[in-house]
């Protein structure tokens, strides 16, 4: 029987179809604290947009489950005489699924639309028949005549761009959509809060539910909201590959597949008494989970909550997705709600003033 409600697949559908582009999360995480009040006793928001709810606020011992808000876009970076649009990006965006791509180029005007545009495979012969898109290949196309009238609809230099698409349900199977990465994270720890409030738990400690902004930029959210809340614990949740799918190397990227569970990862950021309670915690209560591996960091705010103030027990809990970057990032519902499942049942392991040092002399 699943653990979500209809209330809950609601927000889930409002949230992944909202624009929460790096650097400009705001109506994203407007909507994420909408749904989290009802379960939390107080909230706090940063200057740069990270949100977090606390859970029995005031406790000297604190524990934070996180997510991040963002979503990888675009920026625009010159527009011709001619009116088209060429772009860098803002965060992992990926060139080669551009082009015929629908867009919403986001002005203080409002949303103006657009396409990645392609010239036609008619017209690529020879040494171009098999060109592909590159950074400097790729173009917007918004209808205009010139550049003024690309100005006057509102757009300049800096405009972030956003995938037009919404997510969608596959074979009663797996969630599809852009930014599952990882919106369906701060779905997951909002979930969390939920079955807290409603399986009235008391906790020995503060939790605080943190969605943290700027990680695909290189985990800055976390960096300063990590400085902020210092924490004594932080279990954190992403994405992480589905390697069954064709063209991926599961001896180079590890053995990972949509529907058998969470992915649990040893790393030297991931501390290890830490990681033995989850582990412990998902085999006590039946919960299927995977096992992975990341060579010197996980590439996850994991790292950023580990090495900040000190030294921070952390651990990191992967939700399997396919496609990831791309605008049909898929991920199974079974491994959403083992997701929430799994840092919920830990969170009820964990006691006050926990002690997760490797060895007492």
């Amino acid at each position: 029987m699943s653990i979500l409600t209809k209330a809950s697949e609601q927000f889930l559908k409002k949230y992944l179809n909202n624009a929460s582009p790096t650097g400009f999360e705001a109506a994203g995480q407007k909507i994420w604290l909408n749904y989290l009040k009802p379960f939390i006793d107080k909230w706090e928001l940063d200057d740069y947009g990270t949100v977090y709810g606390v859970i029995n606020p005031g406790k000297p011992y604190k524990v934070v489950i996180e997510a991040h808000a963002d979503e990888i876009s675009w920026f625009v970076n010159h527009i011709s005489d001619d009116g088209f649009i060429n772009v860098i990006r803002n965060g992992g965006s990926d060139h080669i699924i551009a082009p015929s791509k629908r867009v919403d180029i986001h002005t203080k005007k409002g949303v103006v639309k657009g396409v990645f545009g392609w010239p036609a495979i008619h017209l690529r012969k020879g040494k171009d028949a098999d060109a592909s898109p590159t950074m400097d290949k790729i173009f917007i196309d918004v209808g205009a005549k010139n550049q003024k009238e690309v100005l006057d609809m509102g757009i300049h230099v800096g405009c972030v761009i956003t995938y037009e698409d919404k997510m969608m349900t596959l074979n009663n199977r797996y969630y599809v959509g852009k930014a599952l990465d990882n919106k369906l994270g701060g779905f997951c720890i909002a979930e969390v809060a939920r079955l807290l409030k409603k399986n009235k738990k008391s906790l020995p400690y503060s939790l605080y539910i943190v969605n943290a902004v700027q990680e695909e930029i290189g985990l800055r959210g976390a960096q300063m909201i990590a400085d902020r809340i210092k924490p004594n614990v932080a279990i954190v949740t992403d994405v992480t590959h589905d390697t069954r799918t064709p063209l991926i190397d599961k001896k180079k990227q590890g053995d990972t597949q949509a529907g058998l569970g969470p992915s649990l990862t040893y790393a030297p950021a991931v501390q290890t008494k830490l990681l033995d309670l989850v582990i412990d915690t998902a085999k006590k209560k039946k919960i299927p989970f995977q096992y992975a591996a990341s060579s010197r960091s996980t590439g996850t705010d994991t790292d950023a909550f580990a090495y900040s103030n000190g030294g921070v027990p952390s651990v990191l809990i992967s939700l399997p997705l396919r496609y990831m970057h791309t605008t049909v990032e898929m991920a199974h519902k079974e491994d959403v709600e083992n997701v929430i499942k799994l840092i919920y049942e830990t969170l009820l392991k964990i006691k006050k003033n926990h002690d997760f040092k490797y060895f007492k002399v």
